[in-house]
């Protein structure tokens, strides 16, 4: 039977449900569907709410925009953490990244991006305004820029350099152990956390 001629219209959208999600193909859909018809019908309830639920119930913390189930994040709420100290990072996954290296203990600020001019995303479709405002609150005295080592995230962290540059706070960036073109969320929890607790004085040069 060829991928695309299937017994059933119900077995065919259930299939292409799941290959418009990222990196899955028709063959790899087709068998987590048959995997699902498998199990018993609570099963494959269960898992269908969790995905609806989350999609109902889930919230952006307002401080740092992380994804939370409360108005404000379980980092940004800890009194342990270092509130001074804010981490810049594109999106959650650098964050689960981050904190994988238990190197790091202040909070962070979730951009949303980067500036891509190539993808159509600009500055204003950033949380740049609401990192600025924080800074200009005085309760930050260093901001973290870590950012992918790319282009985009170079041009990010320079234009994000010149909008906080004027206050009074250390901007530093991770150190360079991670390679030039890496994304964050693939680079090793070793060499992350170097980067982090090695992180330089950022001087708007790239």
């Amino acid at each position: 039977m060829e991928i695309n001629s299937y017994p059933s219209v119900l077995l065919e959208k259930a299939v292409n449900e799941f290959a418009s999600l990222p990196g899955i193909g028709k063959k790899t859909a087709l068998r987590l569907v048959l995997h699902l018809l498998r199990q018993d019908k609570d099963t494959v309830k269960r898992f269908g709410n969790a995905f609806i639920e989350l999609r109902n119930e889930i919230k952006h913390c307002k401080n740092c925009h992380n994804i939370s189930d409360a108005d404000v994040c379980s980092i940004c709420s800890d009194s342990f953490r270092d509130a001074t100290t804010v981490c810049v990072v594109e999106n959650i996954k650098d964050i689960m990244a981050i904190e994988g290296t238990h190197q790091y203990n202040g909070q962070y600020h979730v951009l949303g991006g980067i500036i891509s001019p190539m993808d159509g995303i600009g500055p204003g479709d950033l949380t740049i305004t609401s990192l600025e405002e924080k800074v200009a609150s005085g309760a930050v005295k260093e901001i973290i820029l870590a950012l992918s080592t790319t282009m985009e995230g170079d041009t990010t962290n320079f234009f994000i350099y010149r909008k906080l540059s004027k206050h009074n706070i250390t901007i530093s960036t991770i150190a360079r152990g991670v390679s030039i073109g890496d994304e964050l969320e693939y680079t090793d929890e070793v060499t992350l956390g170097r980067s982090i607790k090695n992180r330089t004085v950022f001087t708007g040069s790239f």
